[in-house]
C-alpha cells in the first residue's frame, strides 16, 4: 500500500496527544472536549432517531355481544 502523508500526520498527532496525557483515555477525551469548547464552533450531535415501537398496527378489538 502506498504511503499517505495525511494519514501519517494524523497518526503522529494522535500518538503525541496520547503520550501528552499518559495514554489515559479519560484524560485524552477531557482535553479534546476542552479544546472543542474553547474553539467556539457549533457542535452538532448526531443522535440515532428513536423508533416508535408502539406504532405497529394493532389487531382490531372484537365487539362484545352487547354492542350489536
Amino acid at each position: 500500500m502506498a504511503d499517505d502523508s495525511i494519514v501519517d500526520e494524523v497518526r503522529r498527532l494522535r500518538e503525541e496527544q496520547a503520550a501528552k496525557h499518559g495514554f489515559n483515555v479519560k484524560a485524552i477525551l477531557a482535553a479534546a472536549k476542552k479544546r472543542q469548547r474553547r474553539s467556539g464552533r457549533k457542535v452538532v450531535w448526531l443522535v440515532q432517531k428513536k423508533t416508535l415501537s408502539g406504532a405497529l398496527p394493532q389487531a382490531p378489538v372484537k365487539a362484545s355481544g352487547a354492542e350489536r
